[in-house]
């Protein structure tokens, strides 16, 4: 197990993510050259720095709607894409997220020298998404893992409001199966609510707890209202659609970065 929050120099890290613009081979690419989706990249990700993030996540949202297994030409953009952020940004922790493909993750990741792996739909368990059935993919992630030699860490997301698990178990029974099976190195937790995620993190935070404890991002529902007191149970925050007005594809917000930023401050402050 790696401890994420090693890769920090803060505590409570803060995330964004970046998102590129739909990657030829997707259905909703515009026709964008490979250096215009890059330049738009790296300004977001630049964004993302001058407002203290501490890292950022990569992830091919624009792609959708994909199934489970990513695209050859979705791996080798990414993997190009994540050159490029990390040498233009190589003080910013980065994470890989390729929709909905661990493998396709781990590959990226350890090709362009990233920090660790997300994997949102789904690590255990299996989920009904936009784009059908999601089985998990903890078996394969880990078979690869060991063939390359990697010790890339893996942090799922155990529970992800944007898709509904086929078999719904308590969120302490899949923390228990993620860890004591799926080998994760951390975990994003997030709820349908605030009060939810908080919830959840406590559970949580119990069961890793026996088990040599795991690092706990809050995924995703953050806004300035609400991350005061969600970082006072996690040990780290990801956030992109608030700040970007309720949709990744839009520019991010400055105002509201701030505002995230401050309450951020404010939590750390107090520990």
């Amino acid at each position: 197990m790696r401890s994420i929050k090693a890769l920090y120099n803060v505590s409570k890290p803060v995330i964004g993510m970046a998102e590129p613009l739909a990657l030829p081979g997707s259905y909703a690419y515009s026709g964008e050259s490979v250096t215009e989706i890059t330049d738009k990249l790296l300004k977001e990700v630049e964004e993302y720095a001058k407002g203290n993030f501490e890292g950022v996540i990569l992830q091919n949202m624009q792609d959708t709607p994909i199934r489970q297994n990513s695209s050859f030409e979705a791996v080798a953009y990414m993997t190009h894409l994540s050159e490029a952020v990390r040498r233009e940004f190589p003080h910013m922790v980065q994470g890989i997220l390729i929709n909905w493909d661990g493998c396709a993750s781990l590959a990226v990741a350890e090709a362009a020298s990233a920090d660790f792996i997300r994997i949102e739909h789904c690590y255990v368990g299996a989920e009904v998404t936009t784009s059908g059935i999601i089985n998990a993919q903890c078996v394969e992630i880990l078979q690869m893992k060991k063939l390359m030699g990697s010790d890339m860490p893996i942090i799922p997301d155990i529970y992800e409001p944007h898709a509904a698990a086929i078999f719904p178990r308590p969120i302490e029974s899949m923390v228990f199966s993620a860890i004591t099976q799926g080998h994760i190195d951390g975990m994003f937790l997030s709820g349908h609510s605030a009060e939810e995620t908080i919830e959840m993190g406590k559970k949580a935070r119990k069961v890793a707890g026996k088990f040599g404890g795991r690092d706990i991002i809050a995924g995703g529902g953050t806004n300035d209202t609400n991350i005061y007191e969600i970082l006072k149970v996690f040990d780290g925050v990801c956030i992109g659609h608030w700040i970007k007005d309720g949709y990744l594809g839009n520019p991010i917000n400055p105002e509201k970065l701030k505002r995230y930023m401050d309450e951020v401050e404010r939590a750390r402050s107090e520990g």
